[in-house]
């Protein structure tokens, strides 16, 4: 061993005798009937309750919201920054239920907004619970009707009639916003489809429009009128070599998605908004989700069965038919989607008539 010690470096040496001493040291806590390892472990689970409200937010981001759908990672992504500045200095266990009344009564915000703001908060407080950095939620027992009063009725969605749709198909907008709403009226797709649209999943020649699987519904394919067809080929003169159906005409958009994005997802609300506030049309405020419902009224005024309307809005069936019924009813859409699809031809002919 003297011969061996003789080839080392002093620094090799200094490590050696370093890596002993641990080693001497471990055994003896070992004999007094002490285990490194689990002291360490319980020393990092210390740590961990020692976490801020702002750590666990963080933690929740990277491991729970990424896992839910767009729209809900951002909404409660928006009341998750509401948490943060309220409490994110606070530890998760300083957080007690008082805290969260005054995070709610202190923000303000409508009844629905602080349900969602409630409904966060205690999405977060189950995370660390989930994670045995407390044992109970503070958000348990809290009642919203408690704090702002019983919930105000909820607005129905409208159908707009046939004097409606008239107005609303001659409004004078930019030629892309009034062929993108003349597309959600004759299929009846949900806007955040029509706006990820790739030109790849049109297939014009032979009128169909594949949708892929999202978190707000399955894959489907969607039978295209020939009036949609039509007004796809005109959005595909305007879209240039962009591959989105409504591509951002915002350059610097595009620029921070890689050089082509589709269109901003308020733009045709804005639209809407705009020519209901300066035109003062005889049109009750809508939104475009409420082209939707409108879809559905009228089809069903048509005699379209409800499974049917059901499927043309991409919704599943409900109960034991939901569960064993695996038919997509492509014919049977194509048939209810054209003759609406003619209903709307016609008021829009009807439309033009009364302008000229």
């Amino acid at each position: 061993m003297a011969g061996e010690r003789g080839k080392l470096t002093d620094l090799q040496i200094r490590h050696w005798v370093k890596a002993r001493g641990i080693s001497t040291l471990k055994r003896a806590e070992v004999q007094q009937g002490r285990n490194p390892a689990a002291e360490k472990q319980k020393a990092k689970a210390t740590a961990a309750r020692d976490w801020t409200v702002r750590d666990l937010a963080k933690d929740y981001r990277a491991k729970k919201l990424v896992s839910l759908a767009h729209s809900m990672q951002v909404s409660y992504g928006r009341h998750l920054k509401r948490v943060e500045k309220k409490l994110g200095a606070l530890t998760v266990r300083e957080i007690e239920a008082s805290d969260v009344v005054a995070l709610i009564e202190g923000a303000g915000l409508t009844w629905g907004e602080s349900n969602m703001l409630l409904i966060t908060t205690k999405c977060l407080f189950t995370h660390a619970c989930g994670k045995r950095l407390i044992n109970a939620n503070p958000c348990h027992g809290i009642m919203l009707s408690a704090l702002l009063g019983e919930r105000p009725p909820r607005r129905q969605r409208l159908m707009l009639t046939r004097e409606e749709l008239k107005l609303l198909l001659a409004a004078p907008m930019r030629r892309r916003n009034a062929l993108a709403i003349r597309i959600l009226l004759a299929t009846a797709v949900r806007i955040a489809e029509l706006y990820h649209a790739k030109w790849a999943d049109m297939d014009l020649d032979g009128a169909q429009w594949h949708i892929p699987k999202s978190k707000t519904g399955a894959a489907m394919d969607i039978p295209l009128a020939p009036v949609v067809v039509e007004s796809l080929r005109a959005l595909q003169t305007l879209s240039g070599s962009s591959g989105y159906v409504l591509p951002s005409p915002s350059r610097s958009r595009a620029a921070r998605h890689g050089g082509d994005t589709h269109l901003n997802k308020d733009t045709l609300r804005e639209a809407i908004a705009h020519w209901l506030r300066t035109a003062k049309p005889a049109v009750r405020r809508f939104t475009p989700h409420e082209l939707r419902s409108t879809v559905k009224s009228h089809l069903r005024a048509l005699g379209v069965p409800r499974d049917i309307s059901e499927m043309c809005l991409n919704h599943k069936l409900s109960g034991v038919e939901g569960i064993y019924d695996r038919h997509t009813y492509f014919e049977e859409r194509r048939q209810a989607l054209g003759k609406w699809a003619e209903v709307l031809a016609a008021v829009q002919d009807a439309a033009y008539g009364a302008r000229s």
